[in-house]
């Protein structure tokens, strides 16, 4: 059997990304906010492929990191926005930003008129940006750095490897999700040639679990709301029950699982009080609801099967407001 190796599927973003790339000596990473494994893993990726290309780069973001990404490697490089970088970086590239406002708090450091480089594979990226990669159908803002490494002729070394299967590995719910493609797999398998040990980023990854977090998962259990026949299920996590729990904002994140892995359950929803008293709502599906279509009905976006959105406290009118939406698309479902 002849070895089957992936290509992208847009060959023309691969190669105007990259061109853009090299074309300057210096940029700022941006991601999300409240990164996930593909934001970090695509960002510390693209830091990697930018050292090989003697390029200078800064990865900033505002807010504290998930500690367990901290086996990344580079991870210790990533900055705390300062008042000293506003307005110093006139060439930027944005990974797994699903739109400019995803990383608006270091926009500050941007300056006016920079120019910006998108790479992404949420289905709802307006393709912003001097030069864009956006994929909808790629597993991981990682599946498209893969590509853009190759494309620039880097060499991916195990520390490179390890951020991109981080991001694959994540976005694909450990290759279980609808997303997971034989190209998927198959770049999985030439990173495990790199030297990556699979297990030594699973277990910190997607398995383990703070104290805090489980005590925090019991008590946004106990009112679990399963509706609608089953196939709805909600789960909300307001400031009393992290202070109760000890549990920090990371602390929240993956919650959503839970909902959404109630058997009969189709639409699974978190929604998460912030400390501004807006909520944070996590939408993911199974197979039929498109959620990034009710994302994008209170500003949000994402993918087909997992989006997100912030609406306007409090959480007991947010919850009515996305409940709302969910019923409708439901019953119409069973029209």
């Amino acid at each position: 059997m002849t070895q089957w190796l992936p290509v992208p599927r847009d060959v023309e973003a691969i190669k105007r990304v990259s061109h853009a790339l090299d074309s300057a000596s210096s940029w700022l990473i941006v991601t999300h906010e409240r990164p996930d494994g593909d934001a970090l893993g695509s960002a510390l990726a693209m830091a990697h492929i930018l050292t090989a290309l003697g390029k200078q780069w800064t990865f900033l973001v505002a807010e504290p990191l998930p500690e367990r990404f901290q086996f990344l490697p580079m991870y210790q490089r990533i900055r705390r926005i300062s008042e000293a970088d506003y307005g110093l970086y006139h060439d930027v590239v944005a990974v797994d930003c699903a739109d400019e406002q995803r990383f608006e708090a270091v926009s500050k450091a941007v300056a006016a008129n920079a120019r910006v480089i998108n790479i992404d594979h949420h289905q709802t990226n307006p393709r912003f940006g001097e030069a864009s990669c956006v994929d909808a159908e790629a597993a991981a803002t990682c599946e498209l750095i893969y590509h853009v490494a190759l494309e620039l002729s880097v060499s991916i070394d195990v520390d490179l490897a390890k951020c991109l299967y981080t991001g694959i590995l994540t976005d694909t719910g450990g290759f279980s999700y609808p997303n997971t493609t034989r190209a998927v797999h198959q770049i999985a398998a030439e990173l495990l040639e790199c030297g990556v040990q699979p297990y030594d980023i699973a277990e910190p990854a997607l398995e383990a679990r703070t104290r805090s977090q489980m005590t925090l998962l019991q008590l946004a259990l106990r009112d679990m709301y399963i509706s609608h026949d089953g196939r709805y299920a909600f789960i909300s996590v307001n400031r009393k029950m992290l202070e109760e729990a000890g549990a920090s904002e990371d602390d929240v994140e993956g919650l959503v699982a839970f909902a959404r892995s109630v058997e009969t359950v189709e639409v699974g929803v978190l929604l998460r009080e912030r400390p501004d008293g807006k909520v944070k709502a996590s939408l993911r599906s199974k197979r039929q609801v498109d959620v990034s279509v009710i994302a994008q009905q209170f500003g949000g976006g994402g993918h087909a099967r997992a989006a997100g959105c912030v609406l306007e406290g409090p959480l007991t009118m947010a919850r009515q407001r996305i409940e709302a939406v969910v019923s409708s698309v439901l019953e119409a479902m069973s029209v």
